[in-house]
């Protein structure tokens, strides 16, 4: 928006000038009438003299000659006949005569041998000084009209360009976005509403796909917990009653837990707006979210080592981050089979993060799809603890929230799985 109003203001500033200077050069060129009055003025002044020293009998056919001769409309009058204050008749005698106006102009002259007698010079104007001043008027202001309306109309159209969008969109079309254009004065508008769009189709996505994993991950307990009850209502030994309503409880346990995944995850989105940047040494984070996994590792017989450089910073929201990385390190140890690593670099602009293993690593036809909520590789081994495919999109969605990207490929030190967190740099 910033750009559209300096070109508002140049435009203005810029047509105010060049029309005033094209105006003015207009005016000088095309003089207005009193200035055309000059060589009328040394016309009728020469004549006046000519006429003068002719023979007064022969002044009015002489003046017509003249008139006829030039083809100008100039007559001899008879100055009695005049009706005219005597103040405006001496003025006749002045050296540029005396100019009436009315439909046509009149210039009258006389001399001093001539008087009262006088001559006559009638032309019609060129100009209306009226209709000349209203033309130049609108002449401006349709000027400065058509210079904004060239600075306008690409706002104009991108703006029509934008509410089509947005009906599409509206209109249930999700995929409805603004194509990019060179020239446009809202194009912070276009990318926000691009955004905008993708988030909420990103989102529809995902509570549609969460609604349908739900509801297929919630049969599995349902059965077991329909059967159970089944099997305990027929059952007369009391020990196998208890049996069957422990695990039963056990698929209550295992329903609550789903549901609580899956509710949190849904509910994750709004968190994004309560982000709370922070800066911190990078080792230091590492090293203590390396330790909180202590229980886990030795749990598992890993050995987890960190290799950050001292004197990296990192910048963002400091618990999700760690949720994020703690998420990979918690992912690696599952399938790890001796060793995890944390390690991290910098690019120009980039603050790269890596968490690799020594595990079987991660199919290549599967990378693209283990970030996407609900996800599962089935080649893996089965996995110590109780997963519902949320740890990876929690990553990507924390990276997604703070402009970066989580990637996978296959570690070459170790072997296995190899995670990378791409943070764009704050500051060096």
């Amino acid at each position: 928006m910033k750009k559209l109003y300096i070109y508002l203001l140049a435009g203005a500033l810029i047509s105010i000038f060049a029309l005033g200077w094209v105006i003015d050069t207009y005016n000088q060129q095309t003089a207005p009438l009193e200035d055309s009055f000059e060589w009328q003025s040394k016309l009728i002044t020469g004549l006046a003299k000519q006429v003068a020293n002719i023979e007064q009998e022969k002044r009015e056919s002489a003046t017509a000659l003249i008139a006829q001769q030039f083809d100008i409309n100039i007559r001899y009058k008879d100055g009695d006949t005049l009706a005219m204050p005597l103040e405006l008749k001496q003025q006749m005698l002045l050296p540029d005569g005396l100019v009436i106006e009315n439909e046509n102009v009149y210039l009258l002259k006389t001399t001093p041998e001539m008087a009262p007698d006088y001559v006559e010079l009638e032309w019609e104007p060129q100009i209306e000084q009226a209709d000349y001043d209203v033309l130049l008027t609108l002449f401006f202001y349709g000027g400065i009209c058509a210079i904004l309306w060239f600075i306008l109309s690409p706002l104009v159209k991108r703006l029509i360009v934008l509410n089509t969008a947005a009906k599409h969109f509206a209109s249930g079309n999700l995929s409805a976005r603004i194509a990019p254009n060179h020239f446009t004065y809202i194009r912070d508008l276009e990318n926000t509403f691009n955004r905008m769009a993708s988030q909420i189709e990103k989102l529809m996505a995902e509570n549609k796909l969460m609604a349908s994993s739900l509801s297929h991950d919630i049969r599995t307990p349902v059965a077991c917990l329909r059967f159970g009850l089944d099997a305990a209502l027929d059952e007369s030994d009391i020990n196998a009653i208890h049996d069957y309503l422990a695990r039963m409880e056990k698929d209550l346990d295992q329903m609550e837990d789903m549901l609580s995944s899956y509710l949190s995850f849904a509910t994750l989105e709004q968190k994004s707006h309560l982000l709370k940047h922070e800066v911190t040494p990078l080792s230091r984070y590492g090293q203590d979210l390396m330790q909180q996994m202590q229980p886990k590792l030795q749990k598992n017989q890993l050995s987890g080592r960190v290799e950050i450089p001292e004197h990296l910073m990192i910048h963002g929201d400091l618990h999700w981050l760690a949720r994020a990385i703690s998420n990979l390190i918690s992912n690696a140890c599952d399938f790890a089979t001796a060793s995890v690593l944390l390690s991290a670099h910098r690019t120009e602009h980039w603050l790269i993060i890596t968490v690799e293993d020594d595990g079987p690593g991660i199919a290549r036809q599967n990378w693209d799809k283990v970030f996407s909520p609900f996800f599962q590789e089935q080649t893996h081994r089965n996995r110590a603890g109780k997963s519902y495919g949320l740890g990876l999109a929690i990553v990507a969605k924390v990276m997604d929230w703070h402009h970066g990207t989580a990637t996978v490929s296959q570690s070459e030190r170790l072997g296995g799985a190899k995670f990378v967190l791409s943070l764009p740099c704050k500051e060096k």
